[in-house]
C-alpha cells in the first residue's frame, strides 16, 4: 500500500508541478489546457502499475473489467448518478424557506461552471467522469480499498483511505482557488467531508460488487454539484450537510463491517 500511494502522489504531484511550483518561486514551466485534470492520472496509473506488479495480466484485466462493470448494477448506477442532484434539489428547497433569493431557481445553474463556461452540462459531466471520476476512483476504490478491506472492516478502511486521499491533495493548497484560502478550521471541515464521501463511496463500491463505474459516476456527480455555478452559499452549505447526514446514516443501516448488505470487496496483498 505504501508503494501504491507513493506512486500515486509522485505521478500527480509531478504533473501538477507547473501549477504549484510558482508558489515556491519556480516559474516558466509550461501549463497546458485543463492542466489541473492531468493530476488525476496519478491514482489510476498507480493502480494499473501495482495490479501488474502483483498479478500481471490477470490483475490488469480484472481492474479494467471493473471500469465498465454495469450488468446487474443499474440501481447503484442510478443512485450514483441521481443521488447528489436530488440532495442539491432538497438543499435548494430548504434554502428557499430561509432566503428568498435561493430556492429551486438555482437548478438552471446546476451543471454550469465559471471555470469552464464553454462546457454544457453533458460535457461538464463527461469531463468530471473521465478525469477525477475514473482517474481517482480506479486508484482509491478500485485498488486501495479492497486491499485495505482485507485487513480492516469497511468503516476503518474508509477512514484510513481518507487520510491517504487527503494527503494526495497537498499541492492544491498552493494554487487551487478554494484550497489556498482555507484556514485550520476549513481544512478540518474539508477532511470531514472527505470522510463522509469515503464512507458513501465504500458503500457504493461494496454494494455494486466492486464496480469502479459506479463510484466514478458518483465522484463526478458530487464534483458537479459542488463546483457548479450555484451562487447562493446557503445552498452549498445545506447540500454539504445533507450529504453528511446521508453518509452517517449509511453506517448503522449498512453496518460498519461491510458498509453494504453484501460481503465487502477484499484483495489479499
Amino acid at each position: 500500500m505504501v508503494l501504491f500511494f507513493a506512486l500515486a502522489y509522485s505521478i500527480s504531484w509531478i504533473l501538477w508541478a507547473p501549477l504549484w511550483l510558482p508558489a515556491f518561486g519556480v516559474h516558466g514551466l509550461p501549463v497546458l489546457p485543463y492542466h489541473h485534470a492531468l493530476g488525476a492520472a496519478g491514482p489510476i496509473a498507480a493502480a494499473f502499475i501495482m495490479s501488474w506488479r502483483e498479478q500481471r495480466a490477470a490483475g490488469v484485466a480484472n481492474l479494467a473489467r471493473q471500469l465498465v462493470q454495469w450488468r446487474g448494477q443499474l440501481l447503484w448506477i442510478a443512485i450514483a448518478l441521481a443521488g447528489p442532484f436530488v440532495i442539491a434539489l432538497l438543499a435548494m428547497l430548504l434554502a428557499g424557506f430561509f432566503d428568498s433569493t435561493a430556492g429551486i431557481g438555482g437548478l438552471r445553474k446546476l451543471g454550469t461552471s465559471r471555470e469552464f463556461p464553454q462546457f454544457n452540462a453533458i460535457v461538464f459531466f463527461l469531463y468530471n467522469l473521465i478525469s477525477f471520476g475514473y482517474g481517482e476512483e480506479t486508484g482509491w476504490r478500485g485498488y486501495a480499498l479492497p486491499h485495505l478491506q482485507h485487513r480492516f472492516n469497511a468503516l476503518w478502511s474508509s477512514a484510513v483511505l481518507t487520510l491517504g486521499w487527503a494527503l494526495w491533495h497537498i499541492p492544491l493548497f498552493f494554487y487551487r482557488p478554494g484550497y489556498t484560502s482555507m484556514d485550520i478550521g476549513g481544512i478540518a471541515g474539508w477532511v470531514a467531508s472527505l470522510l463522509t464521501g469515503s464512507v458513501l463511496l465504500t458503500w457504493l463500491y461494496n454494494s455494486s460488487r466492486g464496480s469502479i463505474l459506479v463510484v466514478a459516476i458518483f465522484h463526478a456527480t458530487i464534483d458537479i454539484v459542488f463546483t457548479s455555478d450555484i451562487a447562493n452559499p446557503l445552498v452549498v452549505s445545506l447540500t454539504g450537510a445533507l450529504i453528511t447526514i446521508w453518509g452517517i446514516a449509511v453506517i448503522p443501516l449498512a453496518g460498519a463491517r461491510n458498509l453494504a448488505r453484501k460481503e465487502r470487496q477484499k484483495i489479499a496483498p
